[in-house]
């Protein structure tokens, strides 16, 4: 699979930073202050996808899932997103 950011990606991802839902406002305000050291990204590109937060040095991702991800397709798109992440 192709691990390449797109520039649509990443003007995605730049434009979620500015619109952060509730919950991931109140995990940012605990994350932005480099915890044990350790820096955090929010809005993460990483290939065709937007990490709500990750930290490079431990090569950690974080995702906010509300009730949003059990309707429709999202269960599969989300299961799809890990498979690709794991890859």
């Amino acid at each position: 699979m192709a691990r390449a950011t797109t520039p649509r990606t990443v003007a995605k991802a730049r434009a979620l930073r500015q619109n952060l839902s509730l919950p991931e406002t109140l995990l940012w305000r605990l994350l932005k202050g480099q915890p044990q050291g350790i820096k955090i990204r929010r809005q993460h590109p990483i290939g065709p996808y937007i990490l709500d937060f990750y930290a490079p040095s431990a090569k950690l991702g974080i995702e906010i899932e509300g009730a949003a991800h059990d309707m429709g397709d999202r269960p599969a798109r989300d299961a799809t997103r890990e498979t690709w992440l794991h890859d």
